[in-house]
């Protein structure tokens, strides 16, 4: 479904894009914590003129990764229990990020069943809460650097990807209507599949 690992890590003039252009170009990429992750499948993109955005109301000691550096991680916690991780991405101080919300289980699948308690694949990292959980991913991680292929690594996939869906975000009151999700298609390791299919 998706081609295996390219030997390109992505580099900052990646992320250093309007972020409509980058969350959709992260879909089978493939992110690696310490050696352990897959291909992305779904992610959601943010942008400061957002209401749904944490950045919305301007910098704040939460987001401020968000107005940093691209090519770094936003990571928050939510509903106080699960951390969430973004990729920031578009010019620094724009505010933009795009969250992570489902890859599909490549390697050292053993340490994220373990770190999850689950053996079924398909649910290890369907959820941007359960992919921080099985990536072990967490509030120390913010601000860190995904470009300098050391702990977080991103490496571009060799040949075609597949086709790309889009729909509307998930678990938010604000802007719900914005087709701003990017999914694999088909894609059975997605929380939830997208129903269009994204444009050229």
């Amino acid at each position: 479904m998706v081609a295996a690992r390219g030997e390109r890590l992505l580099g900052d003039r990646f992320f250093r894009r309007p972020v409509a252009e980058v969350a959709p170009a992260l879909i089978g990429c493939e992110l690696l914590v310490d050696g352990v992750g897959g291909i992305i499948v779904e992610v959601e993109r943010y942008e400061q003129d957002d209401p749904a955005s944490h950045s919305f109301r301007g910098p704040s000691r939460r987001n401020a990764t968000m107005f940093g550096p691209p090519g770094r991680l936003y990571v928050y916690l939510v509903y106080g229990i699960h951390w969430c991780a973004n990729l920031v991405a578009d010019e620094e101080g724009r505010g933009a990020a795009i969250l992570l919300r489902a890859i599909e289980p490549r390697r050292g699948v053993a340490a994220m069943r373990a770190r999850r308690g689950r053996d079924g694949e398909r649910q290890l990292c369907s959820g941007p809460g359960k992919l921080a959980q099985a990536l072990a991913i967490d509030g120390a991680d913010d601000g860190a650097s995904v470009v300098n292929g050391e702990r977080f690594q991103l490496h571009r996939p060799d040949g075609p990807v597949g086709a790309i869906a889009r729909g509307s975000r998930v678990g938010i009151s604000r802007a719900v209507a914005q087709p701003w999700r990017y999914a694999l298609q088909g894609s059975p390791f997605v929380s939830r599949p997208a129903v269009e299919r994204a444009a050229a």
